[in-house]
């Protein structure tokens, strides 16, 4: 018969290496904010809020995922938002925001472009 304490400690094991990976992904977060909140006060991207009020504008529907990223384009960076938005007929649609100026790049639906973009 094995012992409780040998048995807890397997148990803790797992666990702890589960907090551990964890809190890396929190530290990660953490800077990807604090990159953005540098870029946004150093005027390099628009505040989400108006990103939001132009793709609503555009693309009328539930807002259901944003991402803001640095893109690498042909040697330049540039921040992007990538806005994921659900339409009233139940179309997803993917698309891609320069942050800088609110100009949509790019988008997608259902895998295939929507008709009038770029």
């Amino acid at each position: 018969m094995s012992h409780p304490l040998s048995t807890l400690r397997w148990c803790t094991l797992p666990i702890c290496l589960v907090l551990l990976a964890g809190s890396g992904a929190v530290h990660a977060d953490e800077e990807d904010h604090e990159r953005a909140r540098k870029a946004l006060e150093a005027g390099e991207v628009l505040p989400l809020t108006a990103i939001l009020e132009r793709v609503e504008r555009a693309y009328p529907g539930q807002v259901m995922d944003v991402e803001l990223e640095r893109d690498h384009v042909n040697r330049s960076e540039r921040w992007i938002y990538k806005v994921k938005v659900l339409r009233s007929g139940g179309a997803l649609v993917r698309l891609k925001v320069d942050a800088r100026d609110g100009t949509v790049l790019g988008s997608k639906s259902k895998g295939q472009p929507v008709a009038g973009e770029r």
